[in-house]
């Protein structure tokens, strides 16, 4: 299998996807990797740690870089960015996945104009595993930020898209599917949020009705749909309450010698829920709904969650998450008539 992974994304330069590429290729020593960047950047770092291109390890040079506070728009003005580069690749089949990292919205927008969307996808949408309290069953939120509005029917699509990626990819079995809302009633929420209710009722997914904000945490749901404005705050939320837990955790072990001697005794047990609620045990998200497999990482991506990540995105491939939500959408589109011909 060769994944692709754009090496210019982090925050901290090339260096964390270098070494993460070595832990993943260690991991897996059937896989390839393809590195997207700049030739004598990346370059350095290998040299840097001791590492050489092979028949496992490729680069393929991108003289641009698309930063931080570039917009979709400015694709255009960098078709040979890193990003532009990587999906490229995806397109002309030279590779079978990719990840990318730091810049979503340039992830989002170079995934959407150049592989294009799935037939019946409207849509993509951004689906992150979150932690819950079953270690087994994770809960995949979707859609997470890749566009901030969305209409009943993108709504439905979604639940399609994340519910199969929880089987295929997690091997969660049946995953129940919620719709995030104000209250757990029917009637609940406004016109969009009823329409999609009325058409998840008959969508082939186990929908258990609307969910609460709690409930993406609680196991009471495995996938839980919300539009991209909502998913992107509860998902920016859920970060900063779980670096404002871990701190508060230990400035309490540290505020007396009884305390002191309380936190040497339960280390390994804070040392579990620490890893459970970190980001980089997850592998990153995938962009669901595009003509291809799209992973995405956070900037700041430590080397174990850049190995995540391709390790999640090679799943992806093995899974056949794409073929499976292709037959899914078009089963919608032509037997219930949930999905409309065209995104009016």
């Amino acid at each position: 299998m060769r994944l692709g992974i754009d090496a210019m994304g982090n925050d901290n330069g090339p260096k964390p996807i270098v070494q993460g590429i070595k832990l993943f290729l260690d991991q897996d020593p059937a896989a390839t990797v393809v590195m997207v960047g700049d030739r004598d950047r990346v370059t350095r770092v290998l040299i840097e740690e001791g590492i050489g291109l092979s028949n496992r390890l490729e680069l393929v040079h991108a003289g641009q870089v698309m930063e931080m506070e570039d917009k979709v728009a400015d694709l255009k003005k960098k078709r040979d960015s890193s990003i532009m580069r990587l999906v490229q690749e995806m397109k002309d089949g030279r590779i079978d996945a990719m990840v990318a990292l730091g810049n979503t919205a340039a992830a989002v927008g170079a995934s959407t104009i150049v592989l294009k969307l799935l037939p019946g996808v409207r849509r993509p949408g951004i689906a992150i595993a979150m932690p819950t309290r079953n270690p087994e069953r994770p809960c995949v939120a979707i859609d997470m930020g890749a566009n901030t509005s969305s209409k009943p029917s993108h709504l439905v699509t979604y639940g399609v898209m994340a519910a199969i990626y929880s089987e295929k990819v997690l091997h969660v079995n049946n995953p129940r599917v919620g719709l995030l809302n104000v209250g757990e009633e029917r009637g609940k929420g406004n016109e969009s949020l009823r329409e999609a209710y009325a058409l998840f009722e008959n969508a082939p997914v186990n929908f258990i009705g609307n969910v609460e904000g709690g409930d993406v945490f609680s196991g009471n749901a495995d996938v839980v749909v919300c539009d991209g404005f909502t998913g992107n705050a509860v998902l920016k939320a859920s970060e900063a309450m779980a670096t404002v837990m871990s701190g508060l955790i230990k400035d309490a072990f540290k505020s007396n010698w009884v305390s002191k001697l309380g936190g040497l005794l339960v280390q390994r047990s804070f040392a579990n829920v620490k890893k459970r609620i970190d980001y980089a045990a997850y592998g990153g998200a995938p962009l669901l709904g595009v003509n291809g497999v799209c992973t995405i990482g956070h900037g700041r991506s430590r080397p174990d969650a850049v190995a995540s990540a391709l390790r999640a995105a090679g799943e992806s491939v093995k899974g056949r998450v794409n073929e499976v939500i292709r037959d899914h959408i078009d089963k919608m589109r032509q037997s219930v008539r949930i999905l409309p011909d065209k995104d009016e």
